[in-house]
């Protein structure tokens, strides 16, 4: 059991402990340490980091253990967890918009978990997330598929997983809304019951992305013009890895209607600005896919979805042979960002993703 020292996986641990499983908790320390306490009387000690991977939330995890007398172990990932760091700094600096939870699922949790699995004996590996696994046939891997509680659904970040992983996957609470969680955590007298949820980047403690890239080694400079479509400069910026597409806030100039990121140029450095209707998109293209059913040959029918939270747009996917896919979408969609994953759905089922190119 992947337990994060939150109140999700803790109560994941505890309902598996109730089906009679053999759960073992193992956390994955990442070595880059975080400006925050531990949970104090259900609280979080300290307001500046809402992570998952800090040595109080080992702490938090170690103690849930004990309480559910169970074994747990501190895993050490911190040269695995180098990738990442190198991964998320390399995207922002070619005008990117990483995705560092998602490539952490496909890495580490369902990468290394699996490995350590393996060598202690441990035929599944079981998360908090909200997500369900519904069998579909004999013999077949099971469905991944959406949570119940919709607010809170992670199937998007899970799409990266190896098909092959989905039979030894175990995802305790997808059938569970948060408000129930949090109910069980406060009956059992779990000091996490609390706890508030991690929303945030774990390896960047303050959150700021442009600051943390800068300082990881001598990036190369990425400032530049800010630039409408076309073609006026209007300002300058000191870095590419402060901006994203659809970003509104945070430009540095005033105009008389709200202006979006619309495009980042890597090649020259420029931010460009426009209009909602110049930030709208009707197609994108994908790679790096991973598919959880059959991989498609033919053109289909879905909803894809961009980001985490934002809603799935209906769409037509045709594969391009390889790992690429094109989706072109029914009406115009707002903030496609290079770098962000594209996953399609069918219904509440993941079929697979790819990131967008």
């Amino acid at each position: 059991m992947a337990m994060s020292g939150g109140v999700d996986s803790s109560v994941a641990a505890w309902l598996l402990r109730e089906q009679g499983h053999d759960v073992v908790g193992v956390f994955m320390r990442h070595g880059i340490q975080a400006e925050k306490t531990s949970c104090v009387g259900g609280k979080e000690g300290s307001a500046h980091k809402q992570g998952c991977c800090s040595a109080a939330d080992a702490e938090d995890a170690r103690r849930v253990a004990d309480r559910l007398g169970i074994p747990f172990y501190a895993l050490n990932f911190e040269a695995e967890f180098s990738r990442i760091v190198d991964y998320f700094v390399d995207e922002y600096i070619v005008g990117r918009t990483p995705n560092p939870c998602v490539v952490c699922n496909t890495w580490l949790k369902f990468g290394k978990l699996f490995t350590y699995a393996d060598g202690i004996g441990a035929e599944q590996v079981a998360t908090g997330h909200y997500a369900r696994l519904l069998v579909t046939g004999v013999t077949n891997p099971p469905a991944l598929c959406r949570g119940l509680d919709a607010s809170k659904d992670q199937s998007y970040v899970l799409f990266g997983i190896g098909r092959l992983f989905l039979p030894r996957l175990c995802l305790p609470l997808g059938a569970y809304h948060k408000g129930e969680i949090r109910r069980m955590a406060a009956d059992l007298g779990l000091r996490v019951a609390e706890k508030r949820d991690s929303q945030e980047i774990c390896f960047i403690p303050d959150q700021d992305h442009a600051r943390f890239v800068r300082g990881q080694r001598d990036s190369p400079d990425t400032s530049g013009e800010i630039v409408t479509t076309d073609g006026t400069v209007v300002g300058r910026h000191d870095g590419l890895e402060r901006f994203t597409i659809g970003q509104r806030k945070g430009l540095g100039i005033a105009f008389g209607e709200p202006r979006f990121v619309v495009r980042l140029e890597a090649e020259t450095r420029r931010v460009v600005v426009g209009t909602r209707e110049e930030l709208a998109r009707k197609e994108l293209t994908a790679g790096e896919a991973n598919w959880l059913i059959d991989p498609p040959s033919d053109v289909f029918r879905c909803h894809v979805k961009m980001r985490y939270r934002t809603a799935a747009f209906a769409a037509t996917v045709e594969p391009l042979g390889g790992d690429r896919f094109h989706v072109a979408f029914d009406e115009p969609c707002y903030g496609v960002a290079p770098g962000q994953a594209a996953v399609c759905y069918q219904e509440d089922r993941v079929l697979g993703g790819g990131w967008i190119e």
